[in-house]
């Protein structure tokens, strides 16, 4: 089969990506700055984006190379100048990957980028042909690394993809939060009812898959597709499943959405109200019809697996 370099194979997505590739017969080169390379993969270290002898080096005698290395959402900021950041790691590193896919002869170019290029918050699903609104650093920035792919010479074909919120075993930021939520939950009444609010979302087995069923495909090259579960949600359904799935019994009730925002301003935590109250929903139409796909694994099987790694994680 083929062989394929993922950036970032170290992280949440990376190792699931790594292991469909694995799966389907590739030879998978695992890109990493730090911590341990995936089972079964070639590993290769590089000190970050910007090491050019490290990028040629991985990516010699590779077909394709899967770009999911970034400077992702941070929840609690730490860079004195986070734009900075964003457009070191996820823009100038991005033309570094392009560089060095193009001086090895790259075949395939797959970048994860991001719904919130999109924006954040809409009633009508987004779409591939919606003008992106990008309302913060990291969603700008994605932006700005898609266009500078869209740029790239005839020679290298490329795929992106714009997930919505990716969850699973392992995930950590706001779906955390709502693990921990629904822990509470199986003990206690929630006043989290009538939020009916729709979200899509992607777990990460199925993200992985999109990708598997991508690379290296012809009528992909220069695509761009969005990709969810394609089961859109309310947060308060959602937190009922992985009540249930936690093996509780979901006790929700209503209070007032005004309410909780007060709560939320006062706790400092409005953006994040804001986010869960919004909608988000994804039309993934596209990528089903050009190419097929399908999302393999249903809602309830993905959030049992979340939770079942959740309780084992935490030991209850």
């Amino acid at each position: 089969m083929s062989r394929i370099a993922v950036t970032g194979a170290s992280g949440f997505v990376g190792r699931r990506v790594c292991e469909a590739l694995r799966s389907a017969g590739h030879d998978v080169v695992a890109v990493v700055r730090q911590g341990s390379a995936p089972e079964g993969t070639i590993p290769m270290t590089v000190s970050g984006l910007e090491d050019r002898p490290g990028l040629l080096a991985a990516f010699d005698q590779i077909d394709a190379v899967i770009h999911l290395a970034a400077r992702v959402h941070v929840m609690k900021e730490e860079a004195t100048d986070p734009v900075a950041e964003y457009q070191r790691i996820n823009v100038a590193g991005t033309r570094m990957v392009l560089a060095c896919a193009a001086d090895r002869a790259v075949r395939h170019l797959v970048f994860i980028s991001s719904i919130k290029v999109n924006g954040e918050s809409r009633a009508s699903p987004y779409s591939e042909a919606d003008t992106p609104r990008p309302l913060d650093p990291y969603g700008q920035s994605k932006l700005d690394a898609e266009n500078l792919i869209r740029s790239a010479g005839a020679k290298l074909d490329w795929t992106i993809l714009r997930p919505p919120l990716v969850y699973g075993p392992q995930v950590g930021g706001n779906f955390r939060r709502l693990l921990t939520l629904a822990s509470a939950g199986r003990r206690w009444p929630l006043p989290l009812a009538g939020l009916d609010n729709l979200r899509s979302l992607i777990f990460v087995g199925n993200l992985a898959d999109a990708i598997r069923a991508i690379v290296l495909r012809p009528a992909a090259a220069r695509k761009l597709y969005l990709v969810s579960d394609d089961h859109d949600t309310g947060v308060s359904d959602l937190l009922r499943r992985l009540i249930v799935a936690l093996g509780g019994r979901p006790r929700l009730f209503q209070a007032p959405e005004a309410l909780l925002r007060e709560v939320a301003a006062a706790l400092g935590r409005q953006a994040d109200v804001d986010r869960v109250l919004g909608t988000l929903r994804v039309n993934c139409g596209l990528i089903r019809g050009e190419l097929g796909w399908r999302p393999p694994t249903g809602l309830d099987d993905a959030l049992s697996q979340t939770a079942l790694w959740w309780r084992d994680a935490r030991g209850n």
